[in-house]
């Protein structure tokens, strides 16, 4: 700090964290609710009710350690719906400073809760990561210090180990420096300014992913070090995050990363960057924390440190004590450490699932989905920071096989019926007054269209594979 050598604070930072982690929650919540009855309502494609019976009748009392969730208590589409609108009131009191404290605990046992009754569409490593750095923000809240160095674990943890696994994977696209020849096409929602990547020099995309490499593998380092050293690094992880933000649809994801950069800075840095009558606004007025609860926040970020080396030791291979892996075992039901790696190995080709309906079995309809390619003539869309959860597994399920997806033959099954509230997740239903007699899934590849096309209207090419589903209907039609 110069001249200055008294120890730095971080009061104003922890309080700007808190305060904007509330508006990471209210995406999250509010995302998930405008979905929540299409995808797990009594009508939905994977129903919250059928779960909790089927796994209450099976475990017994074991099922509250097993997933720790307030729909034990209460599964209709009423408690669904009060959850996440319970969540969303909740983040706005964050935002607002009212009980955060209280606030954050809530908000961490509600994500919780939804993201079990998620099922399979709250499989995705951003609600975990929601999850744990839900929970480290309640420490902070509690106790600065011990909550400000949990981030930047967190926030190590999460960069080094994304380009970790990249290495570990073998694939030889991230070793070859090849990778982004094919992921801005391939990544499952980009934005219109993929399409704009995707046309760089391959020599300069090679330089391109060499960058992101050293931000991910060698940056992660200086979160440890001095503060500008900590800057430096706080600076090039940003600049990752937004060039992956305007090319990449990844919801709240590269917000809540850009997030997790500001406890790299303190106090004095903030106010310099903070017009100056702002600053005495935002300035929080925290009171020393209590021993006791200083005493329980150390040991508790002592146990998240020693369960997030656990995983870390068994991602690059290790084989932990079995003691070190129990103690794992035993919180792990909670999500508050988590193993992160993403992009492992880089998809080279883009499959797309069509869904079609049809009355006859002659003539077929498309259906139109809100964010994922379909029309050929329709550009990407941008959706930050909303999370289309049935678009995201579209993409994953055309890398499966479909019978070993329950998700997909359900979904399908709605079709026919034409529920509504699993229709209203598709931009269009071709048959919006009686529902089609059979539906099927055509298998297409897709790529960018060149220049000439695009300046006529046209973003994509796509050529038929096959069928990926066959026909199906409803027994007794």
């Amino acid at each position: 700090m110069g001249r200055n050598h008294e120890p730095p604070r971080y009061d104003l930072v922890s309080f700007l964290f808190l305060r904007l982690f509330g508006l990471i929650y209210l995406t999250a919540f509010v995302s998930f609710a405008v979905q929540a009855q299409g995808l797990i309502g009594s009508q939905g494609i994977l129903p919250l009710t059928e779960m909790v019976d089927d796994l209450a009748g099976r475990f017994g009392p074991q099922r509250f350690f097993v997933m720790p969730m307030v729909f034990w208590i209460n599964a209709s589409d009423l408690a669904i719906q009060a959850v996440c609108w319970a969540g969303a009131g909740l983040s706005l009191m964050l935002v607002f400073n009212l009980l955060p404290r209280v606030t954050l605990f809530l908000l961490y046992a509600l994500y919780l809760s939804l993201f079990y009754a998620g099922q399979t569409f709250m499989s995705f490593q951003w609600d975990t990561f929601l999850l744990e750095a839900g929970f480290v923000a309640l420490l902070m809240s509690l106790a600065t210090t011990p909550g400000v160095w949990l981030a930047r674990w967190l926030l190590f943890r999460f960069m080094f180990m994304s380009g970790v696994v990249k290495l570990l994977s073998g694939d030889p696209n991230w070793w070859n420096l090849s990778a982004l020849n094919y992921h801005f096409l391939t990544q499952p929602l980009p934005t219109p300014l993929a399409w704009y990547a995707a046309q760089l020099p391959p020599g300069l995309l090679k330089v391109a992913t060499g960058g992101a490499f050293f931000v991910e593998l060698v940056l992660p380092f200086l979160i440890f070090c001095p503060r500008r050293l900590r800057f430096f690094s706080a600076f090039g992880i940003l600049l990752l995050q937004s060039c992956i933000l305007i090319t990449g649809n990844y919801n709240w994801f590269n917000l809540q990363t850009m997030l997790l950069c500001l406890p790299l800075f303190d106090d004095a840095a903030m106010r310099k960057i903070l017009p100056r009558r702002l600053t005495p606004l935002l300035q929080a007025r925290n009171q020393a924390p209590r021993r006791a609860v200083t005493v329980v926040v150390n040991a508790l970020a002592l146990l998240i440190v020693f369960c997030s080396l656990v995983q870390m030791d068994e991602r690059f291979g290790g084989n932990p004590p079995v003691v070190a892996q129990a103690v794992d075992g035993l919180i792990e039901p909670l999500h508050i450490v988590s193993a992160y790696g993403l992009f492992a190995v880089m998809t080279t080709k883009r499959h797309e699932i069509v869904i079609e309906g049809s009355y006859d079995g002659a003539e077929w309809r498309d259906y139109e989905f809100w964010y994922k390619p379909g029309d050929v003539a329709r550009p990407p869309r941008w959706n930050i920071p909303h999370q289309p959860r049935l678009d995201w597994q579209m993409w994953f399920a055309a890398l499966d096989d479909p019978r070993r997806l329950r998700w997909f033959s359900r979904f399908l099954e709605r079709l026919l019926e034409n529920e509504p509230t699993v229709t209203a997740l598709l931009e269009r239903n071709p048959f919006p007054d009686k529902p089609p007699i059979y539906v099927r899934a055509q298998f297409y590849d897709y790529t960018y269209a060149g220049s000439e096309e695009k300046a006529r209207g046209r973003w994509w090419d796509r050529r038929l594979l096959g069928l990926y589903f066959p026909a199906v209907h409803l027994k007794g039609e």
